[in-house]
């Protein structure tokens, strides 16, 4: 993508907004920044070009978030995650390369729009879950987090179905990220799809980021935990929503 299309208008004002509002609610959760941004960034630039310059901006905000929460993080479950999550992670930088990801966008929106209902239905108790389901999670998690850049919720429904509190997915959520954001952009390297357009929208955005993420911090102070849990599903479902629009109209 040339460097010039990045300096259009209606990019440079609703490019900032959107990463703002999507590390808003990072802030606020530990996760949903992808959930909110891809879906709407897509419709200014390309899916294989917001995916990579995003993953970036994720790596900077995972790292600040999780090595202060990390006292709360799920150890457990990372361990039975991470393994699964880098072999998914391989197989979505493939399918990245080789497909056409807006196909798939559509049956991901449906299964983004049942999450966030049940999410706000259970008030975030999610389904029961044996500790090995970790293993077939992870792996789909790390394809969907390469391919779509969003991997979140579907953690989130691993956390929630191993009984984990609000604290501990916020906590736990930003160490995942720092797994997965840096297991994907050596990949993405690897496969070329950095381009310098991408790197200086990346840079440009890490401020607008830090504001973002900043704000989050002192909302989720001041908030309860189940009215934080029903924002949360009702962001899912307004993403899943979102993405079956851009499916629809790709």
């Amino acid at each position: 993508m040339p460097i010039d299309d990045l300096l259009q208008p209606h990019i440079l004002i609703l490019a900032p907004l959107i990463v703002f509002a999507a590390y808003v609610v990072f802030g606020i959760s530990g996760f949903g920044s992808t959930l909110i941004a891809v879906p709407l960034l897509a419709h200014l630039f390309p899916l294989k070009f917001v995916v990579p310059f995003f993953v970036i901006l994720d790596c900077v905000g995972a790292f600040s978030m999780g090595i202060r929460l990390r006292a709360d993080v799920m150890r457990r479950e990372l361990l039975v995650l991470l393994p699964f999550m880098a072999l998914g992670i391989l197989g979505g930088v493939y399918l990245l390369v080789h497909l056409q990801p807006e196909l798939l966008i559509g049956g991901l929106g449906l299964f983004v729009v049942f999450f966030g209902v049940s999410y706000v239905l259970k008030r975030g108790k999610g389904f029961p879950l044996p500790h090995w389901s970790g293993a077939p999670i992870g792996a789909f998690g790390g394809g969907t987090s390469a391919v779509f850049g969003i991997g979140g919720p579907i953690y989130v429904f691993f956390l929630a179905g191993r009984q984990a509190t609000p604290t501990q997915i916020r906590a736990t959520m930003p160490m995942i990220f720092m797994f997965t954001t840096l297991a994907r952009i050596a990949l993405f390297i690897v496969a070329g799809l950095y381009s310098p357009a991408a790197l200086l929208a990346a840079a440009a955005l890490l401020p607008v980021m830090g504001l973002g993420i900043w704000t989050g911090n002192h909302l989720h102070l001041n908030m309860a935990q189940q009215t934080i849990i029903r924002i949360m599903g009702g962001l899912l479902v307004i993403s899943g929503i979102s993405l079956l629009v851009r499916a629809a109209t790709t």
